[in-house]
Formats: C-alpha cells, sequence, structure tokens
C-alpha cells in the first residue's frame, strides 16, 4: 500500500479514517480499525517537513498570542492554518497548549541573517507562560530552558473516526507483524496520527513494529502523533529500527516503547515528546508512565526532548531476563552494556527527568557473576575479577522543573553522568540510591563534569518555599566519585551542594551509614552557602582528594558531627557550612559496622 513514497511524496491533502469499535469483528492477532500489514510493505508518505520541532527564542507570557521560535533555515514552511503545541516549562506538564498559526513573520531584527526568528501569531491567546533563555551562572557556565514548539499538522492523516474515538477512547493503530527478519516493510514519514491507540488494549498502539526481527529497511520519520488512547510507536522484538524527528502529545501509558527487552540496535534520535499520561490498564508501569521506556540499555537515545510527564521523562526499567513471548535465560538485560545515551533533554515531569531503576550494572558477560569461585573453569588462571565490569556512559543530559530529581538511579554498577546540567528540581539535581560495586573501585561509579543549579530565574514558588533541595546525593554504599562539579544558587530553604545515604530514611533500607564518597574539581559559587548538608543516619564521610571541598590539603575529610570525631588540632566543627567537621589528611576515617553480634 503506497500514499507517497520517498521518492514521490504524497503533496495533496489526504484523511484515512478508520470506522470501529470494540465490539467490530476483529482480524485475529491484528484487531480492528486499523491497517493491518503481514508480509508485505506499508508506505505513508506525506509532504517533507525539514523543520518538525523547534524552541522558544524568547519567553512568550501569559495573555500573548504571538511565540518568537529560534533562528530558522531557510527551508521552514509552517503555515496558516497549522496547529502546533507549545509544551510546559513549569512543574505541571498539563500545561502545554495547543494553538493554529495564523501568520508567519521574520523577526524584524533579523535583518540579512540567513537563518530568521520566526514569530508566529496563534488564533487564541495563551494560557501559560511559556520560559526561553539561556540561563547564565558566572562568565562561562550557563543552562538553555526553553518551552519546545511542536508541528502537528501534516498533509497526509490517519485517524480513528471522531464521533466514536474519543468518547470510547477507541481510536486507530497500524501493526507490522510476520516473525521472519524484513518479512514487513513500514517506511512511515511526514504522516499525522489523531485518534489513535486503543486504551486498555495489549498490541494496539497507533505505530506497531511486532515480532519481526531486524527491521532496518523500515523507517518512522518526521510524523506528529496526538490525542493517542494507548502509546505512540512500540518496538517490540525487533531491532535496528529507525525512529526520528517524530512529535508525541497526548498520549497514554509509555509513548516511545521498547516492549520485551529483546530489543537492540535500534536508534531513537531528535524525537520530541509532550505531555505523557498514565493509564490505568495495560502494564502496572503505565500507571507511572515515561515518555521513553527501556527495558535493554543496548539502544541508541540521541537528542530527544520529553517534555513533561506524570511520571518520568527516560526510563531504563531493565529487566533480568527478556519477559513476555520473548523470554530466554540466556540474554540478561540488566548486565548488558548500554547503547548510547546523549544530547538528550527532559523536563517538567512528576517524578524524574532520567530514572535507572531496578537495576544497570554491565559487565563483559552479562549472564555470569562478576566474580566467581575457584571451582568454576571460567574463573581459572583469570585476573580479579574474571568478568569485569563495562562503564555505562550517559552524556550531556539537561534536566530541569522534575517533581522530585533531575536524575536517579537504584542498583547500579559501573554507571557514569558526564557532563549532566541540572536545575530547579524539587528534591535534587542527581541522586544515587545503591552501588552494587564488588570491585570496589572509587571511580565505578562517578559524577563528573556537572552543572548543579539549585534555582533559575524560572524558579517558583513550590520550589523556593519547600524544604530545600540537595544537588547531589550519594548512595548508601561506598566508592562514588564526583568529579569537577560546579554548583550555583542553592541558597534557600535546607538546601545543600551535597548529601549522603540516598533513602537511609526509608523503612526497606537498614544501611548504618557512614558511607564513603570521593570528590575533588568541586566549585561552589558564592550563592551555595552550605556545601554539605548530611541526611539520615547523620554519619556520612567525604574524602577530598584535591582540596577543593574543604579547602585543606588532598585527601582531607568532610565527616558528620559526632562527639568522637571532635579531635583535638586535626578536625574543625564547621556546622553553618559542612554540617559537621572537616578534617586534616593526618587522620583517616572509616566506617566499622559490627553484624550478628
Amino acid at each position: 500500500m503506497e500514499v507517497g513514497t520517498e521518492a514521490f511524496p504524497y503533496t495533496s491533502k489526504i484523511t484515512i479514517t478508520m470506522h470501529g469499535d470494540v465490539t467490530t469483528p476483529a482480524i485475529p492477532t491484528y484487531g480492528n480499525k486499523n491497517i493491518a500489514v503481514r508480509k508485505g510493505e506499508l508506505h505513508l508518505v506525506g509532504k517533507p517537513r525539514e523543520v518538525t520541532w523547534t524552541m522558544l527564542d524568547s519567553t512568550s507570557n501569559e495573555g500573548s498570542d504571538t511565540i518568537t521560535l529560534l533562528p530558522q533555515p531557510a527551508t521552514f514552511d509552517w503555515a496558516v492554518g497549522e496547529e502546533i503545541v507549545i509544551a510546559s516549562t513549569d512543574y505541571d506538564h498539563t500545561h502545554s497548549e495547543t494553538a493554529i498559526i495564523t501568520a508567519v513573520a521574520d523577526h524584524s531584527a533579523d535583518g540579512a541573517q540567513t537563518l530568521k526568528r520566526k514569530v508566529l501569531t496563534l488564533d487564541r491567546k495563551l494560557v501559560y507562560k511559556h520560559f526561553a533563555q539561556k540561563v547564565m551562572f558566572g562568565s562561562t557556565d550557563f543552562i538553555e530552558m526553553r518551552a519546545e514548539v511542536g508541528l502537528l499538522t501534516r498533509n497526509v492523516k490517519y485517524q480513528g473516526d471522531p464521533e466514536t474515538s474519543p468518547k470510547n477512547l477507541y481510536g486507530a493503530h497500524i501493526m507490522i507483524h510476520y516473525p521472519e527478519d524484513e518479512s514487513c516493510i513500514g517506511r512511515i514519514l511526514y504522516t499525522e496520527f489523531f485518534n489513535v491507540g486503543q486504551a486498555f488494549k495489549l498490541g494496539r498502539y497507533p505505530i506497531h513494529f511486532h515480532v519481526i526481527g531486524t527491521v532496518a529497511k523500515s523507517l518512522v520519520k518526521g510524523n506528529s502523533i496526538h490525542q493517542t488512547y494507548n502509546r505512540a510507536v512500540t518496538i517490540h522484538a525487533v531491532s535496528y529500527f529507525n525512529i526520528e524527528n517524530n512529535v508525541v502529545y497526548n498520549a497514554m501509558g509509555h509513548n516511545i516503547f521498547i516492549e520485551d527487552a529483546i530489543e537492540t540496535k535500534n536508534v531513537i534520535k531528535h524525537n520530541l515528546v509532550v505531555s505523557t499520561r498514565r493509564s490505568w490498564s495495560l502494564l502496572n508501569t503505565d500507571q507511572t508512565p515515561a515518555s521513553f521506556w527501556i527495558t535493554h540499555p543496548d539502544n541508541i537515545f540521541i537528542g530527544n526532548h520529553a517534555a513533561g510527564s506524570d511520571r518520568y521523562g527516560y526510563w531504563y526499567d531493565t529487566q533480568d531476563n527478556p519477559i513476555n513471548g520473548s523470554f530466554t535465560p540466556t540474554i540478561c538485560p540488566t548486565n548488558e552494556k548500554i547503547g548510547e545515551f546523549r544530547d538528550n533533554e527532559t523536563h517538567s515531569n512528576g517524578r524524574y527527568g532520567l530514572r535507572l531503576f531496578h537495576k544497570l550494572i554491565p559487565r563483559t558477560r552479562g549472564c555470569d557473576p562478576w566474580i566467581y569461585d575457584n571451582s568454576n573453569p571460567l574463573a581459572a588462571g583469570a585476573p580479579y575479577p574474571s568478568n569485569p565490569a563495562i562503564p555505562a556512559r550517559f552524556y550531556n543530559l539537561v534536566s530541569w522543573k522534575n517533581g522530585r530529581n533531575g536524575a536517579i538511579g537504584e542498583e547500579l554498577g559501573a554507571v557514569e553522568f558526564h557532563n549532566f546540567k541540572v536545575a530547579d528540581n524539587l528534591l535534587a539535581g542527581i541522586e544515587m540510591s545503591f552501588a552494587h560495586n564488588q570491585v570496589l573501585d572509587k571511580d565505578i561509579m562517578l559524577v563528573k563534569d556537572a552543572l548543579v543549579v539549585g534555582s533559575t530565574p524560572n524558579s517558583e514558588d513550590l520550589l523556593l518555599s519547600g524544604g530545600g533541595t540537595r544537588g547531589i546525593i550519594g548512595p548508601r554504599w561506598d566508592f562514588f566519585t564526583i568529579r569537577n562539579i560546579k554548583f550555583y544558587n542553592l541558597n534557600f530553604g535546607s538546601s545543600g551542594a551535597l548529601g549522603d545515604c540516598s533513602h537511609c530514611f526509608h523503612p526497606a533500607s537498614t544501611d548504618s551509614g557512614a558511607r564513603q564518597y570521593f570528590s575533588s574539581g568541586l566549585v561552589f559559587d558564592t550563592t551555595v552557602p552550605k556545601r554539605v548538608w548530611y541526611q539520615y543516619p547523620f554519619r556520612g564521610i567525604w574524602q577530598d582528594l584535591d582540596g577543593s571541598l574543604t579547602g585543606y590539603e588532598a585527601n582531607s575529610w568532610a565527616v558528620a558531627y559526632h562527639k568522637y570525631n571532635d579531635f583535638a588540632g586535626e578536625c574543625t566543627y564547621d556546622v553553618n557550612v559542612y554540617d559537621g567537621h572537616i578534617c586534616h589528611a593526618s587522620v583517616q576515617v572509616r566506617r566499622i559496622a559490627f553484624n550478628g553480634m
């Protein structure tokens, strides 16, 4: 079936409307109210749109009926009569808004520049403020916080019938399925999906590639998928699949969805997901949805924006083994290497921008333990450890205005966060909960080159009048390292740059604290009066490798206050800045615990 091809895109307008409800006769496996592809090809290719989404150049205030976009290429072609969505930039993602373009003009100050800022006039006044600013800290440090703007209109439109679809949450869907590599091809480009997905029914998603295997000949690019009652794009037991430059808005459940944890080598690039909403059926986790739900780490995520969700932006919910019909004991996603995660952004999520939960403990052989008994022949003559950890490196995440943290990891092995920028998060910028560290290496769990900001000009009373926030919270285990971190604007409430013993206050935690962390290259702006604020059970230990935390010599210490640490000469009590003692390198501070006395 062809509605345009990439060589000859369909340039007129066409709307394909699917009718029916849950009682309508269905094709076995494939369902009803759908296009079903079995051992065939589907080409839906509308007019190419080089710019499918962008961001605001300047803040648009409540009551305004114009917005100004970042400078755009000469091929920018958004037109009068087309619909857009503007993402929320506060803590409530439902403050995203749609509007119709009534006029498009170049910004008057652009002159002869090749890239023009575009001013869009809208058919209605904005109900909410949408922030856009490059916020500077000092002379060189900055974080860009801008509302995303996505184009929803396409000339090829695929939809569920407007009479029954919204009422029943039962829209159209596309299912492409046959269990053989490259047995089906779907080339879906520059098409609008509206009133799609069938709520509370497994396998009934707007775009669903189902148990095919290799699908390198398929592509989902430049589409808009909005008002969907069950996900957006589902990747189910397929690999080498490209999903890029799509706009998703107002979708229920996990939106970009990697289903069984057998899927690898898929490329998810430069997609915008706005306002992800929970679903009260399907998986339990759909009640706490993520814009991007990732069950196997060996996939590639580059340049995506998760702009608001009831719960999470990116959720690595890795599985011990593939689940459902894809189960095999020989694949262990929890312990597999990460594909790639870089240059992604997220904001306005109910809980976390990036969540690694439950585990991510990558190693050379994923289904084998890290350390072997000598009786195991695989360990004979091997250096310690016999199954080395593989670093999982996450790069360049920008995460702001989240209801809890910019980024959090639960049980982690060799996980590294590089060059993160976090701001305006209510609980903490970055938090590591538990280090699964059998290698005992201070660099195996690492946060490096981060910009950590407590508040910005986009802050709200919800943040500033709350109990305060932490910049970085360390795990309830040893050998966590932070290096080259800059802290700004942590000067409200009980805020502090560093916290410790993540979730030790929780009834499920039995950790007694006094975990040892390592730091170097820390920079504290004058807007950070409290460098450390210890958490329950108030026994944290920071070893300052270069003196940038304490102001003392290398290998000095910051430790929580206890009377027995009140040494004469070696330690100084400073509750205002360090919430405890700072000690010279002439002493050693160690955790001693007695079990089963």
